[in-house]
């Protein structure tokens, strides 16, 4: 049986839901994407309790902080607990002005088509250009 104080890197970014499979994390850290001081961490490396890493995911650029050791992915709930969030503010707020400022000119999802009273609108705004 394996020793439980050792635990691959890609499998605990996997353990605590950054990334939806081992292998997308494992591809990360080949990529570079996931940094341990400032220098990019393979993903067969040991993680300690303690260890702070960068890892940059499609939605946000985290800083994570490792407090405990998770072999099995869990619930979101759960995850969260084995690590602290130590992303910059600076880049929260960053991701908050693109979220912000990101709109397609589509309708939301799953809130259905217009009614005939909101199309009429619609084609009355269109024809005041």
């Amino acid at each position: 049986m394996p020793d439980k104080e050792k635990l691959r890197l890609d499998k605990y970014l996997w353990a605590i839901r950054l990334f939806k499979t081992r292998t997308v994390a494992a591809a990360a850290c080949d990529a570079g994407k996931v940094k341990f001081d400032g220098t990019q961490a393979k993903a067969s490396k040991h993680i300690t309790i303690g260890d702070e890493y960068e890892v940059k995911t499609e939605a946000k650029r985290w800083r994570i902080k490792v407090t405990g050791l998770l072999h099995n992915r869990v619930a979101y709930s759960d995850a969260i607990k084995y690590y602290l969030d130590i992303t910059p503010e600076e880049e929260i707020q960053r991701l908050q002005y693109q979220a912000a400022s990101f709109h397609t000119g589509k309708r939301r999802s799953k809130i259905g088509r217009p009614t005939k009273k909101e199309r009429r609108e619609l084609d009355d705004f269109l024809e005041e250009d």
